[in-house]
């Protein structure tokens, strides 16, 4: 009896199972996105099919085994299993020279591609790493300058702040809801410590390249070293590693963000910036969260929207209130001083000024500040605080007041630089800096003598910032002193040495 209720029932779930193959196939129609892809390809379907499985290996996807007759059904309408539309994306990516998503070849995403979805993203750690992979590997298959910039838009105003201010929101106490003991003991540590104090120190050497070099030198190398990371972090670690981990993706995110900004591209950059402060936040490291939305003020104040800018500010410093060292309190003060000084407001500039000052007099030796703000130096702190007071006077129609209290500073800052062989980009954005000001006090002389030598150092980094900034000074010389002997030969140094070209550096 058992075995005829058995058999009814096999018999029915066969026959329950027969109807739905039938129905699924009634809705199934050819996948034509993918059919255009694969035919433009030129491979068959067997060499798709062993690539397939090639790439899944590599991923740790053993159970993939794809053949000829599985490619068919795909071409037919039938919907993958992940991580095949992944793999097929990458693929097809890495065959045409461009990003093609996942929608692209007709297949479902679970999510909006990173390279559309802007700075609103979900603050969970599988999602930050989802993205932080597959941003830094688009960026890394689009060598051509400016493409993945051309598919991004830079957000503003609420838009930008009000995702950035998630970042203050706690976080879960614990992943999986499992006691973190009991979790650590599950997930033995695949990384040793010797390893993970070799990619902590990986990323210091790329920040000293960065300072040294511009950012057009290394930035594909430390994109690269960003997707490596974020392959480490899909596998399982205990939670002490895992934030070591996140806080080195967070400062390589961040390092690829400025050196992308450095460069011009300002949309890429800014994507990069945003996913480091999701990893700062996995990490639980307010201060490195904090320095990251100093970057992204650093932006908007070139971008000419310091309201952002301060906003951005004003968030790093609530936030890292309780856990910044006084170097970072003295930094992110200076940049609320630039923030103030381009909204045109003197008195709140002197302010964030002196507290800038301030704080940076009360850092100890043995404070335990972390590499990544080593370059706020006296030289850095003097730079900063200097072209506060030059854009006050900008913005006071070449106030001669407030160019007079930049030119201390600024030439402290110079003198600083001058000895320091790490901070050349530093060191030529000052002269350019002092340059600005004798042009402000009507020197044009030694405002020439000063961009000089920024062009000197111009030649040897790689750097857009650099580049446009020595552009508009001699621009503004030729335009308030044309016939002065000294700026009509430095505009022809200029056009024989840099001259203007949108090819002039590469983003890679």
């Amino acid at each position: 009896m058992g075995g005829n209720v058995s058999g009814a029932g096999g018999a029915e779930g066969s026959d329950r199972a027969g109807k739905a193959e039938k129905a699924d196939k009634s809705e199934k129609r050819p996948n034509e996105q993918l059919g255009s892809w694969f035919l433009r390809s030129g491979w068959s379907k067997g060499e798709l099919a062993r690539q397939v499985n090639r790439r899944a290996r590599q991923l740790g996807a053993h159970h993939i085994s794809t053949d000829t007759s599985r490619v068919r059904r795909w071409l037919d309408g039938e919907q993958p299993r992940e991580p095949i539309p992944k793999i097929l994306s990458e693929l097809f990516s890495e065959r045409f020279g461009c990003v093609v998503g996942v929608e692209d070849i007709g297949l479902r995403v679970a999510h909006q591609s990173p390279s559309v979805s802007g700075v609103d993203l979900p603050w969970a750690a599988p999602q930050t790493v989802e993205l932080l992979g597959e941003f830094s590997r688009s960026d890394l298959m689009l060598a051509r300058r400016g493409f993945l910039g051309t598919s991004l838009a830079l957000a503003a105003g609420p838009a930008l702040i009000e995702p950035m201010q998630r970042w203050l929101v706690p976080g879960p106490t614990g992943r999986d809801g499992e006691p973190t003991a009991e979790r650590d003991r599950a997930r033995r540590p695949r990384l040793s410590k010797p390893e993970l104090e070799l990619l902590e120190s990986t990323t210091v050497m790329f920040r000293q390249w960065d300072a040294q070099c511009g950012g057009g030198l290394r930035r594909k190398a430390v994109v690269g070293q960003l997707h490596e990371v974020t392959d480490l972090l899909q596998e399982p670690h205990p939670d002490a590693t895992a934030k070591r981990l996140f806080r080195v993706a967070a400062e390589l995110a961040e390092l690829a963000g400025w050196m992308s900004y450095d460069v011009g591209l300002h949309p890429t950059a800014q994507k990069y910036f945003v996913l480091a402060l999701h990893a700062a936040k996995e990490a639980g490291d307010r201060p490195l969260g904090s320095y990251v939305l100093s970057s992204m003020s650093r932006q908007m104040i070139h971008l000419g929207r310091p309201d952002d800018a301060l906003e951005l500010i004003h968030l790093g410093q609530y936030g890292s209130r309780e856990t910044a060292t006084s170097r970072t309190q003295a930094m992110l003060y200076a940049m609320e001083a630039r923030a103030y000084a381009n909204m045109g407001q003197p008195a709140k500039c002197k302010r964030a000024v002196t507290m800038a000052e301030d704080c940076f007099a009360d850092c100890l030796p043995g404070e335990g500040d972390p590499d990544w703000i080593r370059f706020f130096s006296e030289a850095e702190l003097n730079a900063e605080n200097a072209h506060s007071y030059r854009d006050l006077a900008y913005i006071a129609g070449r106030s001669p007041a407030y160019a007079s209290l930049a030119r201390p500073k600024m030439e402290r800052a110079v003198e600083l630089f001058s000895q320091d062989n790490e901070h050349q980009r530093s060191y030529a954005l000052n002269l350019i800096g002092m340059a600005t000001v004798h042009l402000m006090e009507r020197e044009p002389e030694e405002s020439t003598v000063l961009a000089g030598r920024a062009l000197k150092i111009a030649k040897q980094v790689r750097s857009e910032r650099v580049n446009n900034r020595l552009r508009k000074t001699v621009d503004t010389a030729v335009r308030d002193f044309g016939d002065v002997a000294e700026v009509i030969d430095l505009t022809d140094q200029l056009a024989i040495h840099l001259p203007e070209s949108a090819e002039a550096v590469q983003a890679v």
